[in-house]
């Protein structure tokens, strides 16, 4: 059995979920934080965080915290935490080969006693089905007998500095009724919030994966009733406002859903589901709706531009935002590429303004050529994609100095008052 009281913690992958998981436990352990990108560890080691998850200040207060991509530092670890992405491919199945590849790296310093814990979203059984078996066969161990498992799904929510990992209760689980006990007790040394333990690795995956398709099929109501209101010339926002006075009425809006959560993790649901023989009906028709929402933007948008008598082909067009959520720097998953890739079979000439994103990253994964400044009298059409704080300080009359007189200016976040703009969801 593992001791806590000699636990020394490997977490694999510093993105967004691994790094403030390696700061909180090297508050308790010894820890050893991993990642392949030896860009990302020289960063890290200079106390920066591109992701804006993790302080300068924190990371240099962080002195128990050893960051590295060589794995034999990994060594001497007795708990491994596994936070990699979980992606899906073009035709939208989970890609497994982040995880996998995880898996093959911790095998390869895995020891008797040792307890590897994954966070990634999964579907249920996948722990136990794709990753436990790639551990034994590389290691030459005997799981539940040499090495244990354990499974504590994340629950990051990328740009939120209120709720952040202490402060979220975090579901744990283990392979045996002693590793569900010591995989609690583990996170239970930095969650502040509390620790819920499930009865199963399964019943903790399953957890998870319907924590963000609850998510996804609520939104996909509200986008719908917003196609719907948008026909009957009534504004989806002030519906809500009346709705949501009723104690239970849940307040969620319409929107671009992207993300490396809400926008993939109902996948691995659906995958696994038909898998064993069921065809999900109500969690893919949600999935539909609203990977179609960017496009709707954009038609909506050049419908608009027609009314006005603008010429759509070679249109001056500005995105304002393109990362996945506000306040944010994460570009997994962004939707916003949709309203673009819209605009471009129009003709339509589409800049994009983000101070929040990695030009090179941006350009890198998606093509896509920012804008730097603003300039006045430029645009034809300006479609406000993200809430970032730099845009709802934005006044009506900031925009109109972007616009030519005519201009369209489609508001998919609300931020504006809906009379001061010419379409919103």
């Amino acid at each position: 059995m593992p001791s806590l009281d000699a636990t020394r913690i490997g977490i694999i992958g510093l993105g967004y979920v691994g790094l403030p998981l390696a700061v909180e436990f090297s508050k308790k352990k010894p820890t050893v934080g991993f990642d392949l990108k030896a860009g990302r560890i020289e960063e890290l080691r200079r106390h920066i965080d591109v992701t804006r998850e993790v302080t300068t200040e924190e990371l240099c207060q962080a002195g128990n915290l050893h960051f590295t991509s060589d794995i034999e530092e990994l060594r001497p670890c007795t708990v491994y935490i596994i936070a990699v992405p979980t992606p899906i491919d073009t035709n939208k199945r989970p890609d497994f080969i982040p995880l996998i590849r995880a898996s093959e790296t911790v095998a390869k310093v895995l020891k008797k006693d040792d307890v590897v814990i994954y966070e990634s979203t999964v579907y249920p059984g996948a722990t136990e089905e794709v990753c436990v078996p790639i551990l034994e066969r590389d290691s030459g161990l005997t799981f539940n007998r040499d090495f244990f498992a354990g499974y504590s799904p994340e629950r990051i929510n990328p740009g939120d500095h209120e709720h952040r990992l202490p402060t979220i209760m975090k579901v744990t689980s283990g392979s045996t009724p002693e590793i569900a006990d010591f995989v609690d007790a583990l996170y239970g040394l930095v969650i502040t919030a509390g620790t819920f333990k499930a009865s199963s690795i399964r019943v903790a995956e399953a957890a998870k994966v319907i924590e963000n398709t609850q998510r996804d099929v609520n939104i996909a109501l509200i986008n719908e009733l917003a196609l719907i209101f948008n026909r009957l010339g009534i504004n989806t926002l002030e519906v809500l406002k009346a709705a949501g006075t009723k104690w239970n009425f849940l307040p969620f809006r319409p929107g671009l859903v992207g993300g490396h959560c809400i926008g993939v993790d109902p996948y691995y649901l659906t995958h696994k589901a038909q898998e064993v023989g069921y065809h999900p009906e109500m969690i893919l028709a949600g999935r539909r709706l609203n990977d179609d929402m960017g496009r709707y933007i954009a038609s909506e948008t050049v419908k608009l531009m027609l009314k006005r008598r603008i010429h759509v082909a070679d249109a001056h067009i500005l995105i304002l935002g393109l990362t996945f959520k506000e306040n944010c720097p994460d570009l997994r998953n962004t939707r916003v590429i949709d309203i673009i890739a819209e605009l471009n079979t129009f003709g339509a000439k589409v800049e994009v303004y983000d101070p929040w994103i990695d030009q090179k990253e941006a350009h890198r994964l998606y093509g896509v050529t920012m804008v730097d400044q603003l300039p006045k009298n430029r645009y034809d059409a300006v479609i406000l994609a993200v809430a970032h704080r730099e845009f709802t300080e934005l006044t009506v009359e900031d925009l109109h100095r972007m616009c030519k007189p005519a201009a369209v200016i489609y508001d998919v976040k609300n931020i504006l008052p809906p009379e001061a703009v010419d379409g919103c969801l």
